[in-house]
């Protein structure tokens, strides 16, 4: 098999290639999702088509979280909730931990 998904697998302390393959597959049914739905809440939301300035910021904004829920459902729907729920809250630790010395200067 491709060394990447050798990587891959040492990384996320995955036990088989199968495994790996799997979360793959989960990522990219979540990104898709979030992207096909995108067009239709616009559409929805504006149905003139005139899509003002801060429905994009705050789809932006919003897209973070919505898109950790749609990963953890894809996670659990695919049996491998436990390995997404741990990747959550190793990416949120990460994002709001705090940064050494920032305090001190």
């Amino acid at each position: 098999m491709a060394r990447w998904i050798n990587k891959l697998q040492a990384r996320w302390g995955l036990p088989n290639t199968f495994q790996v393959i799997i979360v793959l597959l989960v990522f990219a049914c979540t990104g898709t999702t979030v992207l096909l739905l995108k067009r239709p809440l616009f559409n929805w939301l504006f149905p003139d088509g005139v899509r003002p300035l801060w429905a994009s910021i705050t789809y932006y904004v919003l897209i973070l979280p919505v898109y950790n829920v749609f990963l953890l459902i894809y996670g659990a729907l695919f049996g491998q909730f436990r390995f997404f729920w741990e990747f959550e809250k190793r990416f949120f630790s990460r994002l709001f931990r705090k940064r050494r010395g920032a305090d001190q200067v």
